[in-house]
């Protein structure tokens, strides 16, 4: 008998986000639903506000990727009136980037993704010596499989050698192997709580597997807060480090003690740079590859979705300062020129149809449009899409098919049922994140539309070779699954690691050159400014592509408008264009148990989604199933 399965919230980290599922006998999806669950108010907080405020405003959308958004709204600001960065700004911005997608994805795989591969009580069976002769073989086959990956070109050499890799003796594995087992013992799980450890997934690896991969989880818990000081140095504080119009904020002196940004302060940027690219080497890709090749050799290639039919991304890291996105600019500088869709990459990269983005399409209205057919938003006297700048967030509740309005059980599919719009690329849905970037850079190198590789587009295509030599699969049959998609987040981290490090050298070399300006202020006061103007602010967040839009009227913001990663994502359907990514990938993943849907649940976090933070389950009648909060200051309860 087919079940309706109820999952909310989803994700382990802000947890506004439900899917809904229709599981037959087989554990076949025939239907899905994505649901953003809480209202975005921030563009309407942005109304009449000073432009030059709204970096410190928009990223309050997010405590996780605060920097995303902040440096989307500063692009946005000065593509409007027309400023260009100087170089250092340029440099420290691309470097507090790199530092985010690189904290980020190791934060994501081992604490938020982790638990869905691996399990504290399988650990528990694990022979310690074995755990450290499997951790020894892991690293090594990490190293000969990506032997031919090679990173930032004639990057400074400032550490003798790499000061972090995994430990590997049975004496420490049997002392975290002792530690597992006295939380198991004692009924007591904590950060282990509420999960479906009975699931047959976890038996896909051995033992040795999960101790190894459970020991590293909580080594990354400690490494991984030493990754964002770049943050601290160039933007004061994290989250929410703090940008400027026209650059940033934090002034260089090499000479002065109490600068912000000296040579002491460059040091340990320098260190958290190394770090990263340590962590990544030595733990997150020999994990990866270890967890990933067991799944692909269980024939566990499925959810990939959306990704096989249409990819978007709008490229990342411009070299040198640039003049404008709506100019095209932008586009002209980047060092990853994955800007544009990939149509068809599921029916072989020979079919596969690659359209730029270009300038042009920033400013053509029937470019880019968001939709709320199925959204509880309303656009006044419009019956049609908007573009964003044209953008309204006028709200227009409606509530459940069943339930009350505060009391959910069953959403109106057919109806209005998510607090997300739903953003469109010529009237088509498109996923967008790290696995879209790599599907579009390898196409285009494969139907010779890449021209020369820049030397990060040359690793990206050396690291898709390498993967695809390990699983013996063709990128087109891996890359678009469930799988893929966490495998490509860590190749993008590995990527921003050595990209982080291209862009300090720069900035070393430019420092030392005697250029320390850090802003260009020539368009500060709003008396030098248009009455009226407009910009978009472009960047490939951690999660995928991100757009922010402005228009200025009289020195202030008459319209905001964001279109996040997750919303290209965990868009709600649109009649037309179908679904989106979320729901299109659950609808391509088998459940073995629908009461306990793991792989929903698995699939949906390899997106990354930024949402999370309790479960609540709900079996086919509606009926509670399990409550799960993890609020550290109200205890974790667990409901039967």
């Amino acid at each position: 008998m087919p079940k309706h399965v109820v999952i909310d919230p989803v994700t382990r980290i802000e947890g506004h986000l439900r899917a809904e599922v229709q599981v037959d006998d087989s554990g076949k999806v025939t239907d899905a639903v994505s649901s953003g669950t809480a209202w975005r108010g921030l563009e309407l907080v942005m109304r009449d506000r000073d432009p030059r405020d709204a970096w410190a405003y928009i990223q309050r959308i997010c405590g996780v990727c605060t920097t995303a958004h902040a440096l989307g709204a500063v692009r946005a600001v000065e593509d409007a009136l027309g400023i260009t960065i100087p170089k250092n700004a340029n440099y420290i911005r691309n470097i507090m980037a790199a530092t985010l997608t690189v904290q980020d994805h190791i934060v994501h795989f081992y604490h938020l993704h982790a638990l869905d591969w691996v399990s504290p009580l399988e650990a528990v069976n694990a022979d310690p010596v074995a755990t450290a002769n499997l951790q020894t073989a892991v690293l090594n086959n990490a190293k000969t499989a990506l032997a031919n990956v090679h990173g930032c070109p004639d990057a400074s050499v400032t550490e003798a050698f790499p000061h972090t890799f995994p430990k590997a003796t049975p004496q420490y594995y049997a002392e975290v192997k002792g530690k597992i087992e006295a939380i198991v013992k004692s009924g007591q799980l904590g950060i282990f709580a509420a999960n479906w450890w009975d699931h047959p997934d976890y038996k896909l690896l051995p033992p040795e597997v999960h101790l190894m991969a459970v020991a590293h989880y909580l080594e990354m818990l400690d490494k991984q807060r030493d990754l964002v000081t770049p943050h601290i140095i160039f933007g004061g504080k994290n989250p929410h480090p703090h940008y400027v119009v026209g650059g940033m904020a934090c002034s260089i002196s090499l000479e002065d003690g109490n600068a912000p940004v000296n040579t002491a302060r460059l040091d340990i940027v320098d260190k958290a740079i190394n770090l990263g690219r340590t962590l990544v080497n030595n733990y997150y890709i020999p994990d990866l590859l270890a967890i990933g090749a067991a799944y692909v050799k269980a024939g566990r290639v499925d959810g990939g979705g959306l990704a096989k039919t249409r990819v978007l991304s709008y490229g990342a890291y411009p070299v040198e300062p640039y003049a404008g996105t709506t100019s095209g600019k932008f586009f002209d500088n980047l060092l990853i020129r994955s800007n544009g869709v990939v149509e068809d990459f599921g029916k072989g990269v020979a079919n596969a149809k690659f359209t730029e983005i270009s300038g042009e399409d920033m400013q053509n209205p029937e470019v880019f449009q968001e939709g709320v057919e199925h959204s509880w938003y309303e656009y006044e006297g419009k019956d049609k899409d908007l573009n964003p700048w044209a953008g309204q967030t006028k709200p227009k509740y409606t509530g459940p098919k069943v339930g009350t309005a505060t009391e959910w059980k069953e959403l109106n599919e057919s109806g209005k049922y998510s607090w997300l719009k739903t953003p469109k690329w010529h009237g088509k849905l498109c996923e967008v994140g790290p696995l879209a970037k790599y599907i579009i850079i390898y196409t285009k190198a494969q139907k010779g539309l890449l021209g020369t590789p820049t030397w990060a587009e040359q690793m990206m295509l050396d690291q898709i070779a390498a993967v695809s030599k390990a699983l013996n699969l063709a990128p087109e049959v891996w890359m678009p699954t469930m799988v893929g998609r966490t495998a490509a987040r860590g190749l993008d981290c590995q990527l921003a690691a050595e990209i982080n490090k291209f862009f300090f050298d720069k900035l070393i070399t430019n420092i030392k050159s005697g250029d320390t300006k850090v802003a260009n202020m020539e368009k500060w006061e709003p008396s030098s400014w248009p009455k009226e103007c407009k910009g978009v602010g472009l960047y490939e967040a951690p999660r995928g592509a991100l757009s922010h839009y402005i228009v200025i009227k009289n020195g202030k913001t008459d319209n905001y408008q964001c279109v996040v990663p997750t919303t290209w994502n965990a868009c709600p359907r649109d009649d037309e264009a179908g679904h989106g990514a979320y729901e299109q990938a659950m609808m391509e993943t088998h459940v073995a148990i629908p009461d306990k849907p793991l792989e929903i649940v698995k699939v949906i976090r390899s997106f990354d989604p930024c949402m999370a933070c309790a479960t609540h389950m709900y079996n086919a009648k509606g009926e509670q199933i399990r409550v799960v909060t993890t609020d550290p200051y109200t205890g974790t309860r667990v409901d039967e």
